[in-house]
């Protein structure tokens, strides 16, 4: 029998529930994570076969480990064959095996969002929308969020710009034109945008044998963070399980935060109206934070005027209230904030036990400086994807035209790393190579030995003299990789680095730093267990910097953790220092228009807060300075952060930092020449 001797009753009930419908509402630091990997062990003890389990989660991260949990409860060869991963890595798995149910080549590649955008940039070349004659035309990157919002909304074009992008609703025909040859272009070369593999997916359930055949995948599934889901989301779960029977799943309503991926706390609220024997089981019992933390992060969201879903309590010991800092500007508060971290750090807190939080990530540039200059080292979270890294994108590009010879996009950005071609001389190159753009002569009507790939190697293209050199050891890379039989995915990879070596050594700078990166890929690639796997998998779900492929750091043995609060969602620390924390900061002056954007904000102020453990500090600064750099002084005053109420602040202590000028007395000044003087040189001026 199943132990369920360390888990509370609520959890209890949780893991050893019936096959009925099961939503599970777990509040911040709940043990959440432990619930569920705790059913999955349990299902697999009572005999449920792991293949007949999917567990679905929002990071291939999360995912492991939950797993790996259920396999130190259960047997772990068992649970390593349990079906889980994100949303989109499983739709990309269905797709591969039911996508010529709807006429899709299972050899598509996926394209993140980076490649979308410039697809749809090259799209929008195409049909002169780009030039600067004539008005102004929304740029690739609107147009990437437009799509991408109609697409997970499930709304017409007409009203998210109406709603979301009312400075684009005079180009509404144009934006048409440039989405249906997107479409076009992207189905000719057996394209997938992210959100082409969740609205595949239920377009093979709309036939009544697609249908069927992804309802007898499982018997059980489970979802994580169930909050974030979007329509299509829910719907690719009402496909694998209709009706809920075997449906579990967890989330928090207070933690809803992914708005802007059309994400609602519908897909909970409507839960048990969806299944009508669904059964609620409810988290509140937190492990995480002292009560005064809790405290704090109850109220926040009991002042949102729908109030609060739950209240969590802890029984963990500690009295330390959060404290609400005040800052006369933002110098003020990096400097003040640097001394509270080395004052924790001096109290035997480790600064990896540190985070400082912030709504977006322009907020830590001062802080960053500030940091510099004490020597205090730290890693941040929230910027560039290491995937959106310009040598990483090289190198997945080689990789997914092996797998796919028609993908326009990686041909675009292969040919131009060679010394010499530009952009005109890239499309003259494909042109030779039979690079289709157009929706004209699908792939398998064209045949596999008129590939590009196979042209290529059959015979080298004109391209210019300083080029030819890495042209011809482009040719041999890719030659070596298709010989059969195939060598493995580490090879393969090991033979694409070592020819862009020296082509990144030549076009970027930090080479080194990018010619480790390649060798981190390499050694990932080889523990892969085919060449497609291991290119969707760092797309679908890619580390945020090198550092998550590579280990923590070595140089030094302690640092300080900088993330925007969206990123560190999932993550606790020791301490939390949560800056910014003024009205058009935090909340975001770009998020109130709405009551449903100042509900999200509220809710990612609440998960800034429950990530803290032992203690809490909150800054605000009162002052911003126009121009930082510059020597003028114009700046404006900014109110306390709207979550920061009354209620909220009698929660906390307060304290000043950066301090005022202190005026001395008038007794300890010398007398003046008086008013009298100053009257009398006027009354001379005038006269």
């Amino acid at each position: 029998m199943f132990d369920l001797s360390g888990l509370n009753p609520e959890q209890q009930a949780a893991v050893s529930h019936d096959d009925r419908p099961l939503l599970v509402l777990a509040g911040a630091g709940t043990g959440k994570t432990a619930t569920l990997a705790a059913r999955v062990a349990a299902l697999l003890e009572r005999g449920v076969p792991p293949e007949r389990l999917c567990l679905l989660t929002f990071s291939r991260r999360a995912s492991t480990e939950m797993l790996a949990r259920a396999g130190r409860m259960a047997d772990p060869s068992r649970a390593a064959r349990v079906v889980g991963g994100t949303f989109h890595a499983v739709a990309t798995q269905l797709l591969r095996r039911y996508g010529s149910l709807i006429g899709l080549d299972p050899g598509f590649s996926v394209l993140d969002s980076a490649d979308t955008t410039e697809l749809i940039g090259l799209v929008r070349h195409d049909l002169g929308l780009s030039g600067t004659l004539g008005p102004r035309f929304p740029r690739k990157e609107t147009l990437a969020s437009i799509l991408s919002h109609v697409a997970n909304a499930q709304v017409k074009l007409s009203d998210v710009l109406a709603h979301s992008f009312p400075w684009c609703a005079e180009d509404i025909e144009g934006i048409r034109a440039v989405f249906s040859a997107y479409t076009v272009r992207k189905r000719a070369q057996q394209l997938c945008d992210f959100d082409d593999l969740l609205l595949l997916v239920r377009a093979i359930g709309t036939s009544d044998g697609g249908r069927r055949a992804l309802a007898s995948l499982f018997d059980h599934v489970l979802v994580d963070e169930y909050q974030d889901v979007n329509r299509i989301q829910v719907d690719l779960v009402d496909l694998l399980r209709p009706g809920g029977t075997g449906l579990c799943v967890v989330g928090d309503d207070a933690q809803a935060i992914y708005g802007f991926r059309a994400a609602t706390t519908a897909a909970i609220s409507e839960f048990p109206d969806r299944y009508a024997d669904a059964v609620v089981i409810r988290l509140e019992h937190n492990y995480r934070s002292t009560p005064p933390i809790l405290a704090v992060a109850n109220q926040v969201m009991a002042d949102a005027p729908e109030g609060a879903t739950k209240t969590l309590w802890s029984e963990r010991p500690g009295r330390r209230r959060p404290i609400l800092r005040t800052c006369t500007d933002e110098s003020a508060q990096a400097e003040a904030v640097c001394e509270s971290v080395l004052s924790h750090r001096e109290t035997g807190i480790a600064l990896n036990q540190q985070v400082v939080l912030f709504r977006a990530a322009h907020h830590s540039d001062l802080l960053e400086l500030a940091l510099g200059r004490r020597r205090i080292p730290y890693v941040k979270y929230g910027g560039l994807r290491f995937v959106e890294a310009a040598h990483v994108k090289d190198f997945l590009a080689i990789l997914r035209l092996l797998d796919n010879p028609w993908d326009e996009l990686a041909w675009f950005r292969i040919l131009q790393l060679l010394e010499g071609v530009g952009a005109a001389t890239a499309r003259r190159v494909m042109d030779q190579l039979g690079v289709r753009r157009s929706g004209d002569d699908p792939p398998e009507a064209v045949g596999a030995i008129l590939s590009p790939v196979a042209r290529l190697l059959a015979a080298a293209p004109s391209v210019p003299t300083p080029a030819r050199e890495e042209l011809n050891g482009l040719r041999r890379a890719l030659g070596d990789c298709v010989v059969e039989p195939s060598p493995p995915v580490g090879t393969q990879a090991d033979t694409v680095a070592r020819w862009l070596t020296p082509i990144v050594q030549r076009r970027y700078d930090a080479a080194a730093a990018r010619c480790g990166d390649l060798e981190r890929l390499s050694e990932q690639a080889a523990a892969a267990p085919t060449r497609d796997r291991f290119v969707a998998d760092l797309t679908l779900d890619p580390p945020v910097i090198a550092g998550d492929m590579a280990g923590r750091p070595v140089l030094d043995d302690d640092w300080l953790v900088l993330s925007t609060v969206h990123s560190a969602k999932g993550g606790e620390w020791d301490v939390v220092h949560v800056i910014h924390a003024a009205d058009g900061a935090f909340p975001s002056d770009m998020a109130t228009g709405d009551l449903n954007g100042i509900a999200e904000e509220r809710r990612l102020f609440y998960v800034a807060v429950t990530r803290a453990r032992d203690a809490l500090e909150i800054s605000a600064p009162l002052r911003y300075h126009h121009h930082r750099n510059r020597l003028d002084d114009r700046h404006g005053y900014a109110p306390l952060s709207r979550f920061l109420s009354e209620p909220v602040r009698s929660l906390m202590d307060t304290e000043q930092a950066g301090g005022r000028y202190s005026f001395p007395d008038a007794a300890d000044v010398p007398d003046g020449s008086g008013v009298g003087a100053v009257d009398a040189l006027l009354a001379d001026l005038w006269s």
